[in-house]
């Protein structure tokens, strides 16, 4: 990711500001705008208010106060002078822009017959800058195979614990193939633009070979119209919950098709917790679990389970699993 990338989005006020910064960039997950508010910076060491001299300053009273003008002239930016083209996106609350990189808004919601039709006034943009760690999912891959079988996993994560980033990369390799697995084909189903982070339709994260990408499409919908239309191996999707999404992957297992999947929860038990996805756990739908803790630094396995809840993996333990087809 190249810095220009990224300030060339913003108003002329804040852009200089952020090439003065001495900050890597690499490090800076959100920036945020808000109106009369000091310009926000969200990194992994905490958060950064840059004033005029692009200095990072620790007290928001230092930063850089935001005006109605630069929120303005930077969704001028963003929208690349066009933001008509965007009102799809925009009604959803954000829009993918190119490097992966999604810019949330708010500010005053437009309503007709009950449902938002778009935002206006937009007072709030927070741009969450993408981060593609590949090799994050090296530790777990050797766990996720039965011989050559792929196995239905699910991703358990607390939020901002890096589920979307393991996801994104375990999709990557099991698309690749190593000399170890053959590469497979995955479906992906983009509901919010954040594994893939599509731009005009084409993936701007490395997502694998072999994978087929619905960006901005609904889970439930698009996990059938995947199944009907790409003959997926595995079909991948982020944050599952309601019941659609749960009776769609139902779906997807009696068309034969693994499921790779995240969900939001703390512990096994969270999860067992959870209308209708409970009842997947206790029919041992998934082979894998995999356990995400955010305590030391985001994306920390904490554990990796089979479908009956057998550890095979816990942190500072080391591998401890019953079969030698899991690890070798």
């Amino acid at each position: 990711m190249k810095k220009e990338e990224i300030t060339r989005l913003f108003s002329g006020r804040v852009r200089r500001a952020l090439e003065k910064l001495e900050l890597d960039f690499g490090r800076v997950h959100e920036i945020r705008l808000r109106t009369g508010a000091p310009l926000q910076l969200v990194c992994q060491k905490g958060e950064y208010f840059p004033d005029e001299e692009g200095r990072a300053r620790r007290e928001p009273g230092q930063g850089i106060q935001v005006s109605e003008r630069d929120l303005k002239e930077t969704m001028e930016y963003i929208g690349n002078y066009s933001l008509y083209a965007y009102e799809d996106e925009i009604r959803q609350g954000f829009l993918t822009v190119q490097g992966g990189h999604r810019v949330g808004i708010a500010g005053k919601t437009v309503i007709e017959d009950g449902r938002v039709k778009g935002i206006s006034h937009i007072s709030c943009i927070n741009l969450r800058i993408s981060h593609s760690v590949e090799g994050c999912a090296n530790l777990v891959m050797p766990y996720l195979w039965e011989g050559r079988e792929f196995c239905h996993t699910l991703i358990i994560s607390a939020p901002r614990c890096g589920k979307t980033t393991l996801l994104r990369d375990v999709i990557r390799q099991i698309s690749d193939g190593s000399e170890r697995y053959p590469g497979i084909t995955v479906g992906v189903v983009d509901e919010r633009s954040e594994i893939a982070g599509s731009y005009l339709g084409v993936a701007q994260n490395h997502v694998g070979i072999r994978t087929d990408v619905l960006d901005g499409c609904p889970k439930a919908e698009g996990m059938m119209m995947l199944i009907r239309s790409m003959s997926p191996d595995v079909v991948a999707v982020d944050e599952i919950g309601t019941q659609a999404d749960l009776y769609a992957l139902e779906s997807v297992l009696n068309c034969g098709c693994k499921v790779l999947a995240t969900v939001h929860g703390n512990s096994m038990e969270d999860v067992r917790k959870k209308p209708l996805l409970g009842d997947l756990v206790d029919r041992h739908v998934f082979e894998r679990y995999i356990l995400l803790s955010g305590k030391e630094k985001p994306g920390t396995v904490q554990a990796i389970f089979d479908g009956r809840g057998t550890s095979l993996y816990q942190k500072g333990v080391g591998a401890c699993c019953v079969s030698s087809r899991c690890v070798s």
